[in-house]
């Protein structure tokens, strides 16, 4: 129940960033480096619930890994 709770709010967490940049193009305050690793991770753990058969985990980090993704490539897109 915990780990389904965190996974939802920081999952969550990732939509008012991704609906700014979206809105506004302005990536500049977000750091290119903490994108890249935190992308990195967060397919990292979607990886590790999957090979675990840990069905909440794989689905909370393929969501998160799908947002945190659509900024990463705003970043890059409007630099």
């Amino acid at each position: 129940m915990i780990g389904t709770i965190a996974g939802f709010l920081t999952t969550l967490a990732f939509v008012p960033q991704v609906i700014q940049v979206l809105r506004t193009k302005n990536t500049k305050a977000i750091s290119l480096g903490m994108y890249l690793m935190s992308v990195t991770g967060i397919f990292l753990w979607m990886a590790h619930g999957y090979a675990i058969g840990d069905m909440a985990l794989f689905i909370a980090n393929v969501i998160t890994f799908c947002l945190a993704l659509v900024i990463l490539i705003a970043k890059l897109k409007y630099k």
